[in-house]
């Protein structure tokens, strides 16, 4: 016998059902499903906790981003991929920096050289940034930068394009990554040490929601320590403890809590453990929104939604049978969509051997865009919600991941249990239990320890011309010969000035890069006065 409908389920689905879905046999699809114990313990899509989804109508109203990670050799190279994928149906861009570009050496650094444009596209200057962006219109497309030591330098030559193109700069829109603490823990992207980073991003937020109130000035990633090797409780406890150390800096300065965190957003990991992976998401959701609401008292509801965006998992890609990680990435992004990502990228197939080939790149794509159309997984918001699997690996994912915030919390927050080693040994000790499950072959993965078979020598791989390195030494070195030095040596003292006082940074990095100062210049001028910052070991 059929339930009677709930009547706030009943008065949801008559405000935002007006859309009408069914299914290939003509069944109708309600915006959603529940019954009366669903809606007192869940609540509404839209609403308070947010466990079924940030938005009431998801992807009925608009389908997530389809953003695909792409960066390479130079500017010019990287801005054609760019184009190609826009030309296939991506929606918005997502910039990926090669590691000089991330930690703030010019190409013609010693230490640069062999990484020029090898795993992301080379920027150390103004020109670089317009050439990369040539022909995108900024106050159309929404871009994506992983970055983070130098995300103030990229942001502010994204603002200074953003004015090149007659573009204000509250009708600029994207994401910088500026997550620093897990590099300290799980990438090693880093250069300046922890406070003084802290300073900058949280100077960051301040000049954002004034100047740029679109752009998202933070992405708190767990992807990387997912990919590093923790597991989907360990990704869900230690990104929310770092999101917690964020935020208390950015009021500890004395900013209003309801100016920034509406933009705040999230990076995880999508994984293969389907189920487990849709219920972290949603348990994140839970529980940053009591967060934000009961231990910072934001009251804007804006400031309690929590927003991500989703990658496939790239560590569990294989070279062994490589076709086969098109498969993985599908239930990934699969799990991302049923679990509420706000944007996805999909991994290429081939990504295991070396840089993602065009083709590759557009079949992830496609992945994405079947999904959106073909698979039905769009039409109903939250379409496992109230399943009991779901629900019970959703409230114990919360609990193992509160935990361990309580932890984090009695060691003096985030910061210091990364001084401590804590979120380090964590990390490490779950990549070796899964390494170890591996290879005594309790852990199934196709290709590698299971349905092994003799394989020919993959296609050829898609690789960086070293050329490259050389051509941008050139071109740095040119920019640098043809500016105005007066105006550079100006903007570098108002930086070194600002950055031994109390003055946002922010203004003067704009300054600098308008002034053609490069990348480099500026990370030594804030290396100067900052310091570098350097490992501990942990074991």
């Amino acid at each position: 016998m059929t339930e009677p409908i709930p009547p706030e389920l009943a008065a949801f689905r008559e405000e935002h059902g007006g859309d009408p879905r069914q299914t290939s046999s003509g069944i109708p699809v309600e915006v959603l499903y529940g019954d009366a114990a669903d809606v007192d313990g869940l609540g509404l899509p839209g609403s308070y906790p947010y466990t079924r989804g940030v938005h009431s109508e998801m992807y009925r109203s608009r389908p997530w981003t389809m953003r695909q990670y792409a960066g390479f050799s130079t500017a010019a190279e990287t801005n054609e991929r760019f184009r190609y994928l826009l030309k296939a149906g991506q929606t918005g861009l997502s910039v990926a920096f090669d590691l000089p570009t991330q930690i703030g050496y010019d190409p013609d650094h010693d230490l640069a050289r062999p990484e020029v444009g090898k795993v992301g596209v080379s920027i150390a200057t103004l020109d670089d940034m317009l050439e990369l962006l040539d022909g995108i219109p900024l106050d159309k497309v929404s871009t994506s930068m992983t970055i983070n030591a130098t995300a103030v330098v990229l942001l502010a030559l994204y603002a200074a394009v953003g004015k090149e193109q007659g573009v204000a700069g509250d009708a600029l829109r994207g994401t910088i990554q500026n997550d620093i603490l897990k590099e300290y823990s799980a990438r090693g992207t880093y250069r300046f040490p922890p406070r003084p980073s802290l300073r900058i991003i949280t100077d960051i937020f301040g000049h954002a929601a004034e100047h740029l109130p679109r752009f998202n000035t933070i992405s708190i990633s767990g992807y990387h320590m997912r990919e590093a090797g923790c597991t989907a409780a360990q990704e869900c406890g230690f990104t929310l403890a770092n999101g917690i150390a964020y935020v208390q800096a950015a009021v500890d300065a004395g900013l209003d809590v309801d100016r920034f965190a509406r933009r705040i957003s999230f990076f995880f990991n999508a994984h293969n453990d389907l189920f487990e992976e849709v219920a972290k998401f949603r348990a994140s959701r839970r529980m940053w929104a009591r967060i934000m609401r009961e231990r910072f008292g934001a009251k804007d509801e804006k400031s309690w939604a929590l927003r991500f965006h989703a990658q496939t998992a790239g560590s569990t890609l294989t070279s062994q049978q490589h076709e086969n990680n098109a498969v993985r990435v599908t239930v990934q992004a699969l799990a991302a969509v049923l679990g509420g990502t706000q944007s996805l990228h999909t991994n290429g197939r081939d990504e295991a051997l070396g840089l993602p080939t065009e083709a590759s790149a557009k079949l992830a794509l496609r992945t994405q865009q079947i999904l959106a159309c073909e698979s039905g997984v769009a039409a109903t918001v939250d379409p496992l919600g109230g399943a009991p699997f779901v629900e019970e690996l959703t409230d114990q994912l919360e609990e193992r991941a509160q935990a361990i915030i309580d932890e984090i919390d009695g060691l003096g927050g985030a910061p210091a249990a990364i001084e401590q080693g804590y979120v380090q040994r964590g990390i490490m000790a779950s990549a070796y239990e899964h390494q170890k499950g591996v290879e005594a072959g309790r852990s199934k993965v196709v290709g590698v320890n299971a349905y092994t078979e003799e394989e020919p020598a993959p296609e050829a791989i898609f690789k960086v011309d070293d050329r490259v390195a050389e051509a941008r030494v050139e071109h740095v070195r040119k920019v640098r010969a043809d500016r105005s030095a007066a105006a550079a040596d100006a903007a570098l003292a108002g930086l070194d000035k600002a950055a031994r006082g109390q003055e946002n940074l922010f203004p003067r990095v704009l300054e600098c890069v308008e002034a053609r100062v490069t990348i480099g210049e500026i990370c030594e001028a804030l290396e100067a006065v900052f310091g570098r910052y350097r490992e501990v070991p942990v074991l």
